[in-house]
């Protein structure tokens, strides 16, 4: 169990730990170059410039709104599907569930080339709502599999208990299977604010350059040869679902199951 845990903390310094302080003393430092005979020097121009941008203050409200919304629906969909997949044997649910992951074997361009005539018929395309909804397409499958596997280690024993003394449907949910799918939440709440967050392509197609994203921001500060720059965009990137996330976790710790108004009614 130590070797895991050393294992771990070695993976996490080298994939995440070192980039990110290298992009930070990046950012803070200006552009400097092999044999070149300035040294280290601390400047926050970089910065400065970033946070002046118009575009990049639109673009963050834009994908902390998509990000929630889609997290929201994920929530949704993922909770009352798992819980239907496990706690319903039926005929053929295994061909359910490899119908409802289906979207993670498809290329998500093809579908959304698909979709975007949709919206266009419906009058969704170019709109925020129509942006939100494709975003569902890559993530929702993972939402069913975190909560499945959730209501999996479980076991249908746990909720039948509440059944048998006496909980409504409300009162099970928010009483006694949240608590216990707080590590499925917390899954789910990072690994879709990441996806949604890092959609370029397909919030590109359905949002025709109209609703503006970080990815879409991100793109063309690449262009730019100021290397301070693009990692000071780069860390404000990074900063973003990690602040999303955490907001979620204190939600989560803080939330009074035991005093909702469910608890009482059947």
């Amino acid at each position: 169990m130590r070797s895991r845990k050393i294992s771990f903390s070695i993976i996490a310094c080298v994939f995440f730990v070192f980039p990110m302080i290298l992009l930070l003393l990046q950012s803070v430092s200006s552009p400097w170059r092999f044999q070149s005979e300035d040294g280290f020097t601390w400047q926050w121009t970089s910065y400065q410039k970033l946070l002046q941008d118009p575009m990049l203050w639109e673009a963050t409200l834009t994908s902390i709104v998509i990000g929630y919304a889609v997290l929201v629906i994920n929530f949704i969909i993922g909770l009352f599907t798992g819980k239907a997949l496990v706690s319903s044997p039926y005929k053929g649910k295994a061909w359910v569930e490899a119908i409802l992951l289906s979207p993670i074997l498809l290329p998500v361009l093809a579908i959304a080339m698909g979709l975007h005539l949709l919206m266009i018929r419906i009058g969704l395309a170019d709109t925020l709502i129509g942006v939100i909804l494709l975003h569902l397409v890559p993530t929702v499958p993972y939402s069913i599999k975190i909560f499945y596997n959730g209501y999996n280690q479980t076991g249908p024993a746990m909720m039948e208990q509440s059944n048998i003394l006496g909980a409504g449907f409300w009162t099970q949910i928010f009483t006694v299977e949240l608590p216990l799918l707080r590590p499925a939440i917390r899954s789910l709440t990072f690994l879709t604010i990441v996806i949604s967050l890092s959609q370029y392509a397909i919030t590109a197609i359905i949002g025709g350059g109209r609703i503006l994203t970080l990815p879409l921001v991100f793109f063309p500060y690449m262009e730019n040869a100021n290397t301070s720059l693009m990692a000071a965009f780069s860390i404000w990137f990074a900063v973003i679902p990690v602040t999303m996330y955490i907001v979620i976790e204190l939600l989560i710790l803080l939330l009074p199951y035991s005093r909702l108004p469910w608890r009482n009614h059947r």
